[in-house]
């Protein structure tokens, strides 16, 4: 394939220019299976490249600390109305820089310095921001966690209310890294109405899901929304805070002056692009796509043996736990990616193995949907992981020399949006 035009870039810097051309290559060719990547449009990717990275613009539209802001304003009132179209929430800021900033803004907003914070448990599935020891957000606040049945893989709802009504959290956050299951918003905004807590619904991997129909909406439920921009979205790395109208005022000073400076212009104008994108018929298709493509994965796992975490998947994410196969995941993760699937090993439930050498591998449809692969594709894909993985275990270079070439022969059909053909 050729890469992208880069003029500029290869004429100032080719080294640079050269890294970005194979990154190009290596998206084009390889199966992305990484659960939390995706595939931007041109557009997208053109936003993000404006002069809106000229610009400096401390504060919100039309209270700026800079002149100037005739354009800018508008960008951003522009992705902001788009983001409450979109979810149907009465407020939205867009101009936290990622998702653990967003998260560390809530905390600013409704939380002081050692105070109680609810969270599932990084191994079990959360993420490193709802709570957890080496996290800042486990250093500054008390972090209390849940997790998941060992039966049935599943959130237990009497232990989350029991250690709610116990510990009395200032603030509870649902939704996780790994989380294969639809999230049942409702269950915990009751335990939160009850424990007197914030509800904060962590929906940075399903956002694309949810603005698609494809998983149920906290809106009706949740406090305060945090998400990434990026993962099932298909936007630009940053993110957003949604939340009633009542908790604009906290959430806004947390952001700025609170956390940032200034906002990321051309970041804003990509999210704007996104989730222009995202309202479109299209995207309500693509996300429902994305969770038939990973049941159908799931279940050809299934097929070939695999322990999936939870016993399959209702989104864009399967966790799965090598132990049977006698393969450590990080052994599985660097063969496949050898074999040109691309995942990422990971922790699973009750792991017995060490968070950088876990049991498990993760992985995720929103990539290879966006290149329009379908159901009817899955049963290579997890034959590909089958082979990969047992080839992986017994250091068989040359069975994944062979699954690289049957992946690039297979991705070279279905072109990747934003790359060339």
């Amino acid at each position: 394939m050729s890469t992208l035009p880069h003029p500029a870039l290869a004429a100032a810097d080719p080294e640079l220019a050269a890294l970005v051309g194979a990154e190009e290559r290596l998206q084009a060719e390889t199966l992305r299976l990484i659960a939390s990547e995706n595939y931007v449009s041109r557009a997208v990717l053109e936003a993000a490249g404006t002069v809106l990275q000229n610009k400096y613009s401390e504060g919100y539209p039309g209270r700026r600390y800079y002149e100037g802001q005739q354009n800018i304003d508008q960008v951003e009132r522009l992705a902001v109305a788009r983001a409450k179209d979109l979810f149907g929430v009465e407020h939205a800021n867009v101009q936290p820089y990622s998702g653990s900033p967003a998260n560390l803004a809530v905390y600013l907003a409704f939380a002081e310095p050692g105070d109680t914070v609810m969270g599932m448990s990084l191994p079990m599935g959360g993420h490193l921001t709802h709570g957890w020891g080496v996290s800042a957000t486990g250093t500054w606040f008390r972090g209390v966690r849940y997790g998941v049945r060992r039966d049935t893989g599943l959130v237990d709802f009497d232990e989350v209310r029991e250690l709610a009504l116990k510990e009395r959290p200032k603030i509870i956050f649902c939704g996780g890294t790994a989380v294969p299951r639809t999230i049942d918003f409702a269950a915990f905004a009751e335990i939160a109405r009850e424990a007197g807590a914030i509800l904060v619904a962590d929906v940075a991997h399903i956002a694309g899901l949810i603005a698609g129909g494809a998983h149920p909406s906290p809106v009706p439920h949740a406090d305060v929304i945090s998400t990434t921009t990026h993962k099932t979205l298909r936007g630009p790395r940053g993110a957003m805070l949604m939340s009633r109208e009542t908790h604009a005022k906290a959430l806004d000073k947390a952001v700025f002056p609170g956390l940032q400076g200034g906002p990321h212009n051309q970041t804003t104008a990509a999210i704007a692009v996104a989730l222009h994108e995202a309202a479109q018929p299209s995207f309500r298709s693509y996300a429902h796509a994305v969770v038939a493509n990973a049941r159908a994965l799931a279940e050809a796992l299934l097929e070939r043996g695999f322990d999936l975490v939870s016993g399959g998947t209702d989104n864009h994410l399967i966790l799965m736990d090598l132990t049977p196969k006698e393969v450590p995941g990080k052994i599985a993760a660097k063969g496949l990616d050898r074999a040109g699937v691309v995942v990422n090993y990971n922790t699973v439930p009750y792991d017995a193995r060490k968070p950088f050498d876990p049991s498990g591998i993760r992985i995720g449809t929103p990539a290879l949907t966006s290149r329009g692969l379908g159901v009817e594709h899955m049963p290579a894909v997890a034959d590909w992981i089958d082979r990969g993985v047992r080839a992986a275990g017994a250091g068989d270079e040359d069975a994944l020399a062979a699954i690289r070439r049957e992946v690039a022969e297979l991705m070279a059909a279905y072109p990747a949006p934003g790359l060339p053909g």
